[in-house]
């Protein structure tokens, strides 16, 4: 794997929760390189274009994970579980996408994979780079105002602080990200992926024509989930009996998994309550979906609709049939 390559990896694995739905539903999905994930209650395909303009698929049967492991049916710990199944499913299919993006076609000539040994490396990367930049970077500078200002030092008001630091990181490198050319057409395919669930939900015939009609903004998307960990991250950390820039920061490592429990229920509760003051919570993420989805063209709708059928076909095959409520 060449640097580069490395590099454009690794940013599809930091932006991975933000293109990806978490939430355990009828349908599902993420943007990966050029093609789509669906993931349906117990199966999941992967379609992606190669450069060529071949379509080719990935499918497999997947039990939720609350299924397999019953303690994942209980509050919080269901969104650790769920969660933790999504990343796991996500990286899969960008490891099949990236190894799709690197068959040119041709018979004649090697075919180049990514190796297990690359993927955990970068893997192993972005995490560290996620933690440097999301939890380190915040601190650091909030423990450098508190200095300055010793106001901030006030437990509520350094949380604060430290949280509006780390949305304008995140913010400001959604932005930046977004400027790059293969970005731009993975957001075109997540805009492609929520037109089609869209389309789906709607129990009209899931078509390109169809499809089209649809928002591309929709309130289960990792965009939404990402800013509500934020924020939730903020109120946990302010009733931390911690000090010391130690044991802060090994605070915010240690306690990832709750923040993000915590934030899948209020994501969870505010979708059936759509009226209500947690949906209010959930406005900024479809904001912010107005970057991390753009309006796709009909091709790309056809590769999410493919994966969708492929998904859909193996639910079939296990006797399963999804009914829209």
């Amino acid at each position: 794997m060449s640097p580069k390559q490395f590099l454009r990896l690794a940013a599809h694995i930091q932006l991975m929760p933000v293109l990806e739905s978490g939430e355990e539903t009828l349908v599902g999905g993420q943007a990966v390189m050029e093609g789509v994930m669906m993931r349906a209650p117990h199966s999941y395909c992967v379609a992606v274009r190669k450069p060529n303009g071949e379509l080719v698929t990935e499918e497999e049967n997947l039990p939720r994970v609350s299924e397999k492991y019953p303690i994942f049916k209980y509050p919080v710990l269901r969104g650790v579980g769920t969660l933790g199944q999504a990343m796991w499913l996500g990286v899969k299919a960008l490891k099949f996408s990236a190894n799709a993006a690197l068959d040119e076609g041709d018979p004649n000539a090697k075919k180049e994979e990514i190796s297990s040994w690359a993927m955990t490396l970068n893997l192993l990367f972005s995490f560290g780079f996620f933690i440097f930049l999301y939890k380190f970077v915040p601190l650091y500078l909030t423990s450098a105002i508190e200095k300055v200002v010793p106001a901030v030092g006030n437990r509520i008001a350094f949380n604060a602080v430290d949280g509006v630091i780390r949305i304008a990181i995140f913010l400001t490198f959604l932005f930046l990200i977004s400027r790059f050319k293969d970005i731009h057409r993975v957001f075109q395919y997540h805009g492609a992926e929520h037109k089609v669930v869209f389309n789906f939900e709607s129990g009209k015939p899931v078509t390109v024509e169809n499809a089209q009609k649809f928002t591309t903004l929709h309130p289960r998307c990792g965009t939404s989930f990402l800013l509500v960990v934020m924020v939730v991250s903020m109120v946990v950390y302010t009733v931390l009996p911690v000090d010391g820039f130690l044991q802060k920061f090994a605070a915010r490592i240690v306690l990832l998994p709750v923040i993000a429990g915590l934030s899948y229920e209020m994501i969870r509760y505010a979708a059936r309550k759509r009226g209500g003051m947690l949906a209010l919570l959930t406005a900024p993420g479809l904001w912010l979906q107005n970057i991390t989805t753009q309006k796709p063209d009909d091709t790309q709708a056809e590769v999410a609709i493919r994966a969708l059928e492929g998904a859909m076909e193996l639910e079939r095959q296990q006797g399963g049939e999804l009914v829209i409520a």
